[in-house]
């Protein structure tokens, strides 16, 4: 338990610090929801329709954005060479990592999504539903990420092929956490549609540790 908070305090010491790209996910979500008014227009109906799914396209492009970096760096000081070897296995260590990344770029989004959702004009009964689907799901886009960080660590400019490999196993939980919200916004039940978001997240952390670190063993050989 010592070790794995020991990495997790670390991670989190690295991101936070400057230039360590903990900002740099949150900076982009806000950007790219707060110029979309001013692309389509002041037309609060629109923007009121297309909050849900501009959300979490902009959540899904921020988990993006420092992904390339979730393995790299300590495969390039050789930190990921000593913790392979370590008394930590190497799937505690895979999920340590996601959810570090998790911590520094999903839960700003969470945080910041219902000041954004009042932004777009999203209907007060949606706003909880935001949160939740955004607590629910971002953490699957950090474990499902860690698989295809895992695959490409040691790749020069992996961040491209990083985000061919992962955007299409990200597609599940954009679908059903935007519907959540739709439905929400609609006076609609949403909850069957949170649901399979949960269970899709609940899948992810049971099995994106284990498929990171086979991939990182492969690339570590």
């Amino acid at each position: 338990m010592r070790p794995a908070l020991a990495l997790l305090l670390r991670d989190l010491r690295l991101a936070l610090r400057a230039g360590g790209g903990a900002g740099l996910g949150l900076a982009f979500f806000l950007t790219c929801v707060l110029l979309m008014p001013l692309g389509i227009g002041p037309d609060l109906a629109m923007l009121s329709r297309i909050a849900p799914g501009l959300l979490w396209v902009a959540a899904l492009l921020a988990a993006l954005l420092s992904l390339d970096r979730l393995f790299q760096a300590d495969l390039e000081d050789g930190t990921l060479e000593v913790l392979a070897v370590s008394a930590l296995p190497l799937e505690a260590v895979a999920a340590v990592k996601a959810l570090a990344h998790w911590l520094t770029t999903g839960l700003p989004l969470v945080l910041a999504a219902p000041v954004l959702g009042l932004t777009l004009g999203l209907p007060a009964q949606a706003q909880p539903w935001l949160v939740a689907s955004l607590a629910a799901g971002t953490p699957a886009l950090s474990f499902i990420g860690a698989v295809g960080a895992g695959l490409t660590v040691g790749v020069r400019r992996g961040g491209l092929l990083l985000s061919v490999m992962v955007l299409p196993l990200y597609l599940p939980s954009l679908i059903f956490g935007a519907r959540t919200v739709a439905l929400a916004a609609q006076e609609l039940d949403p909850a069957r549609a949170f649901l399979l978001l949960g269970a899709i997240t609940v899948l992810s952390l049971g099995i994106g540790p284990f498929a990171a670190a086979a991939a990182l063993r492969i690339n570590l050989r």
